[in-house]
């Protein structure tokens, strides 16, 4: 950092050292510049650009079992799972795989694919409804940002009360401790 330099010593010093002279911030008075290699501080621009457009929202895919054999439990499982994905913002893809002779009873897969619908319908919108596509059956559901925010909202809710609660009945503790104290001293 060296303070307020004229343009043209400044110029001067950043072909000296072989580099450019960049604004950095050309709003501010008098306007903030650097002396450095403007090639690779347009590559780091980039770079940063590129990852913070890549922390939008995934695509996270919940397998629900390699067949339909698999226990009402382990779907609860990845049905919470599925849910974490909602809530932190990310598009969920449901997958129902048949085995063998199951191709046979896919009424069930869409049974299923219905009940999905119906437990994630409180975070989750339907994106793209079930479709069967070999010996599988996809859905994508995305979050809906307005019933995320409620439930956020009312989850803060309780948290701030309870907190008040504990806060509350901490000071009352105190109070009867004190009280408590100053029967003891003031008997003989």
């Amino acid at each position: 950092m060296i303070g307020v330099v004229d343009t043209k010593e400044a110029l001067q010093r950043a072909e000296a050292a072989g580099l450019d002279l960049v604004e950095i911030s050309p709003e501010s008075d008098p306007p903030v510049c650097r002396i450095l290699d403007f090639g690779k501080f347009r590559y780091e621009q980039s770079k940063k650009e590129r990852a913070s457009r890549t922390k939008t929202a995934e695509q996270k895919e919940v397998r629900l079992g390699r067949s339909m054999k698999i226990d009402p439990h382990d779907i609860q499982i990845r049905l919470n799972q599925a849910r974490k994905f909602l809530m932190d913002g990310h598009k969920v893809q449901i997958v129902q795989n048949f085995r063998g002779r199951e191709m046979m009873h896919k009424e069930r897969g869409w049974e299923r694919m219905r009940d999905v619908t119906k437990q994630l319908e409180d975070v989750a919108r339907v994106d793209m409804p079930p479709k069967l596509a070999g010996r599988r059956i996809t859905m994508i559901l995305s979050p809906d940002k307005n019933k995320i925010d409620r439930i956020k909202a009312s989850i803060e809710g309780k948290a701030r009360a309870a907190a008040q609660k504990a806060a509350a009945e901490e000071a009352a503790a105190e109070a009867a401790a004190a009280d408590g104290t100053d029967k003891a001293a003031s008997e003989p």
